[in-house]
């Protein structure tokens, strides 16, 4: 591929998509006014988040907390069939709980369901000291090296249960990052928190309901957390999935239970309403098909390195722009990058995936080129032009020598310009 080849430019694609975090003037639908202290609705799919109110700042996240907790457990027990004893610890009155006394045991599998859908208090306590080895500040700590792991910066836990304690906070954007760590690291969490009441098999209860209503009652609802103290208010991180598409969500500071699903909904509704998910170049798509260079008619397939999926709002326009050279000159071994699929909206370049030779292109060979050369119609014209000029000074000079022979002029006067 020579530097300064011509280009060509095709439109593939054009569809109905809109650029990421786009203003919401650009929407057909304006953002809710929620009730909240912060907020976020984010697409895991494509790690995007698409809107936000204070969506960093750090905030008391009440029972939310248990989604770390839940985490730190599912990494450390394998079998959830163990049975954990609960410890010497007593909940306040005023602590969601499911009844546990000191001595009373359960299996890890039923005090994760305890936890995550009534969202006992007692269970998570019961957890933290045992997969703590008997000290809840030791899971703790095990808590915050996770979130530094996770990148969650601005995440802090000082309690595995999430009460109104100092150092326990979170962000709206973080909240919504490790819930779908946790729904994609887990089958047993996600099946979980997609039920709108379990039965147990051990421990002082043996029927739990979720605290989260829009589960069951939404049919596209799958999860995740509710959350509640005096100092968090009311919060719920929510996922669902519609459209072909997952969108997870947290607000923060509603001020009733009926509130924080309500906001829930409203942002949820928001998401599906105004976005989409969008794969307009494929992996291994093949996005055009260069001439060869002297190969006359022949054309070789290229294709693009990777997908590009990004979710877009839905009243924007996004072309598909393939710039490859006019023409390939080999020597090119198969996966050579040739040029770029851009992905071009309003005039801006959202992403470059790399376009490569689907099979390998030789070199013409010099006999080849040769041989090309000789059976084009001027070469051949030329080739008979000189033949003729070859064939008449062969017959000229033949015809010299025979008017010269023996007794002939033309032999004397041959003979005298030799002598001179």
């Amino acid at each position: 591929m020579r530097r300064g080849a011509a280009r060509v430019a095709a439109v593939l694609i054009c569809v109905a998509v809109a650029a990421v975090a786009a203003p919401a003037a650009a929407l057909a639908e304006a953002p809710p006014k929620l009730g909240v202290t912060s907020a976020a609705l984010y697409a895991p799919s494509t790690g995007q988040m698409l809107y936000g109110i204070a969506a960093n700042r750090e905030r008391p996240i009440a029972s939310t907390t248990k989604l770390m907790t839940a985490l730190i457990v599912l990494e450390h027990v394998r079998d959830l069939h163990t049975v954990f004893t609960y410890p010497d610890y007593h909940q306040a009155p005023s602590d969601s709980q499911i009844g546990l006394q000191p001595g009373d045991r359960m299996t890890v599998h039923d005090l994760l369901v305890a936890m995550l859908l009534p969202s006992a208090d007692d269970a998570a306590e019961d957890l933290a000291y045992n997969v703590g080895h008997g000290s809840v500040a030791r899971f703790v700590a095990m808590m915050n090296g996770e979130a530094r792991k996770l990148g969650l910066k601005h995440t802090h836990y000082s309690t595995p249960i999430g009460l109104d304690t100092p150092g326990n906070y979170s962000s709206a954007a973080d909240l919504v990052k490790l819930a779908e760590y946790d729904l994609s690291h887990s089958k047993f969490f996600a099946h979980t928190v997609d039920q709108p009441s379990a039965t147990l098999k051990t421990g002082p209860v043996r029927y739990v309901t979720n605290l989260n209503t829009l589960v069951g009652s939404v049919p596209w609802i799958t999860g995740v957390k509710t959350g509640h103290t005096n100092g968090a208010g009311y919060v719920l991180v929510a996922s669902g999935h519609k459209d072909g598409m997952t969108l997870i969500s947290a607000v923060l500071g509603t001020d009733s239970d009926s509130a924080r699903s309500d906001n829930a909904l409203a942002l949820m509704n928001y998401g599906y309403g105004n976005f989409r998910s969008w794969t307009p170049v494929r992996a291994h798509q093949v996005v055009a098909r260069p001439a060869v260079k002297d190969r006359p008619g022949v054309r070789v397939p290229v294709y693009a390195a990777r997908a590009f999926t990004r979710v877009l709002a839905r009243d924007s326009r996004v072309r598909i722009r393939v710039d490859v050279p006019k023409r390939l000159a080999g020597p090119l071994p198969r996966g050579s990058v040739v040029g770029s699929a851009k992905v071009v909206d309003d005039g801006r370049v959202i992403s470059s995936v790399p376009v490569l030779l689907l099979r390998t292109l030789p070199a013409v060979s010099g006999l080849t080129l040769a041989a090309r050369t000789v059976t084009k119609p001027l070469t051949l014209a030329l080739i008979a032009i000189v033949l003729v000029l070859v064939l008449g000074a062969v017959g000229l000079v033949a015809r010299r020598r025979r008017g010269s022979g023996p007794g002939g002029r033309g032999r004397a006067q041959d003979s005298e310009w030799e002598v001179a």
